[in-house]
């Protein structure tokens, strides 16, 4: 109920003048502003003083008193919530650990700030606040200023009521150093239900602190499999709730961990940004030194099955995030080792070989192609003798058509190469397509 409600049915009068509300309405009026305020308020003394000056016109006594309930309020809050954070989130030069450091050392507006910052109140509260706060300054702390009306005193009692009297208290915010201890033991609750819980509503800098503390317990060489497996299921959680400028710091510590030449902690490192799908911060350097290997070894082995498999299977988290001169290299690498070669085999019952679990990824890295890897697979067409010899053969013709397919409905209307590419998927049209493949 607002103020203006509050208001209304005690004036018999047409005038909106609060001055002509009499006295001995007051107290019904506080009494209705209270009605909303949380029980374990209710008998607050601040609240009580506030309740006892007003019928007797005291009126900057009852906006001091009312703000000193939610000063008292929101100090019990922060203690609740998390003191060691509030500690991390202000500038008083010390720790701020009773309830009395609070009356000793923490003006309203360090106060109002600090309880914003760890998730106490919200931005608009802390605005609302702020105000109120001045308005307690101006008529409680300066007694030769104007005197504050009734509507003043009401509308002050509204906002903190609305704000911070009817509030209940916030979660209480996880120890971060018991909680990463939880990580390493098999005992850590698995619930995402959970998780989101005591994740979803950590304050901003608990978040920063959080995930780059889970990115250097994952990288590290004396990790076991127990925290790693924990931390890859909390990770994309916490990751969801990250803004984009966290999630870009932490993705380029990877940079700062390949120079260091350790290769188990840098493999770590990617291992981590592939669990929380954060590839796509990746810096061009990141990307070159993780990609451009996978590609040499694929080129490196065609017809080699074992490795095409695992190969593909490593390059394909990497789809859309191929470095511009690695592409035609990637590009020529993938098609040469779906489209396979034939042969004969006195193991095998066939004679169209190809990699058989590559050949599943394939098609789907293909899908993430633009315009500049489509370049890239025509221009290989064109350079590689392996791949003009094997789709003489109807199977690789096949194969590599499946492709194009794929290719066609990734360009636009303007493609230089259309034409090739609508000869290759149509099978009417072989001899065109061979003809502009030797063009």
């Amino acid at each position: 109920m607002s103020m203006e409600d509050l208001i209304a049915p005690m004036t018999r009068h047409e005038s909106t003048d609060v001055a002509l509300i009499p006295i001995r309405d007051v107290v019904p009026l506080f009494d209705r502003a209270m009605s909303s305020v949380r029980e374990d308020m209710i008998d607050n003394p601040y609240i009580a003083e506030a309740r006892r000056v007003l019928p007797v016109g005291g009126y900057r006594s009852a906006i001091g008193s009312f703000w000193n309930a939610v000063v008292d309020d929101l100090r019990s809050k922060i203690i609740f919530r998390s003191i060691d954070l509030f500690n991390k989130s202000v500038s008083l030069g010390r720790d701020v650990k009773t309830y009395e450091d609070f009356q000793n050392h923490v003006t309203d507006d360090v106060l109002l700030d600090g309880a914003y910052k760890i998730g106490v109140i919200g931005w608009e509260a802390h605005k609302v606040l702020k105000h109120a706060k001045e308005t307690r300054h101006i008529f409680d702390g300066h007694p030769k200023s104007s005197e504050p009306s009734l509507i003043k005193v009401l509308a002050m009692i509204d906002d903190c009521t609305k704000y911070v009297l009817q509030e209940e208290y916030p979660p209480q915010i996880i120890d971060l150093d018991e909680y990463l201890a939880n990580l390493s033991g098999e005992d850590f609750d698995r619930n995402e239900v959970g998780v989101e819980n005591a994740l979803g509503d950590l304050p901003e800098t608990y978040k920063t602190q959080l995930v780059n503390r889970l990115f250097s317990s994952y990288i590290h060489p004396d990790a076991n499999t127990i925290l790693r497996g924990n931390i890859e299921f909390i990770v994309p959680i916490l990751w969801g709730v990250l803004p984009k400028e966290v999630k870009v710091q932490v993705v380029r510590r990877v940079d700062q961990e390949i120079p260091k030449g350790n290769a188990a902690i840098v493999e770590n490192a990617f291992t981590f940004i592939r669990a929380v799908k954060g590839g796509r911060y990746l810096s061009t350097f990141a990307r070159k030194y993780k990609i451009l290997p996978l590609v040499d070894r694929l080129s490196q082995n065609l017809d080699k099955w074992a490795v095409e498999d695992a190969t593909v299977s490593e390059l394909y988290p990497y789809r859309a995030l191929i470095p511009p001169e690695v592409l035609p290299k990637y590009v020529e690498a993938l098609t040469q080792t779906y489209v396979g070669h034939i042969g004969g085999s006195a193991q095998y019952s066939r004679t169209d070989f190809f990699a058989n679990r590559a050949a599943l990824y394939i098609p789907k890295m293909f899908e993430a192609f633009d315009n500049a890897a489509a370049s890239a697979f025509i221009q290989g067409l064109r350079a590689s003798r392996v791949l003009k010899d094997r789709i003489h053969h109807p199977r690789k013709l096949a194969r590599l058509r499946s492709l194009g397919n794929i290719v066609l409905e990734r360009v636009n209307e303007t493609f230089t190469e259309r034409a090739l590419l609508e000869a290759l998927v149509d099978e009417g049209t072989e001899r065109e397509f061979f003809e502009l493949l030797r063009a």
